[in-house]
């Protein structure tokens, strides 16, 4: 083999462990995910405690304490949310139920399963499921997940 030849297999040979290294050095990439309201896997945790009775959230994508998570809210039927505002603006879609929600110097909106709902920070709003089975809410949150209820001592 010439040398010419030989330079460029060592040339070709550390580019090669170069890239393998940098690949390995390279945080793992997320894996796609889906999930339904059913789904047995979901973790449903409680809800903040001036909430009604039999409320849950699980978790889908994130990290609620950080900002970009995604969650299940889970409201018992004929259950009532008091008023109360979030840090983060609500990206919202009602899976399941039929949900009566009530904004701040707004008309009262009805949600039914497939509809989009979008909540500004800091906006004042109640809700109630009205349906005979739970209603069930894709929440997106711009930032960590949090809920201040608007009567002091709720």
């Amino acid at each position: 083999m010439s040398s010419h030849g030989l330079t460029k297999g060592l040339v070709v040979t550390v580019l090669a462990l170069v890239g393998a290294w940098a690949f390995a050095q390279a945080p793992a990439q997320e894996q796609a995910l889906t999930r339904s309201a059913q789904d047995a896997q979901l973790q449903w945790g409680p809800c903040p405690p001036f909430m009604p009775v039999g409320c849950g959230l699980a978790v889908l994508h994130g990290d609620p304490a950080k900002a970009n998570a995604d969650v299940f809210l889970k409201l018992p039927a004929n259950a009532a949310v008091p008023d109360h505002w979030h840090t983060s603006a609500e990206r919202m879609v009602l899976v399941a139920g039929e949900l009566h929600a009530n904004f701040k110097g707004q008309a009262k909106l009805e949600l039914k399963p497939g509809m989009y709902a979008y909540v500004p920070a800091k906006l004042p709003h109640s809700a109630s499921c009205v349906s005979s089975a739970p209603c069930v809410l894709f929440i997106a949150l711009e930032s960590a997940l949090d809920a201040v209820p608007t009567e002091p001592g709720r």
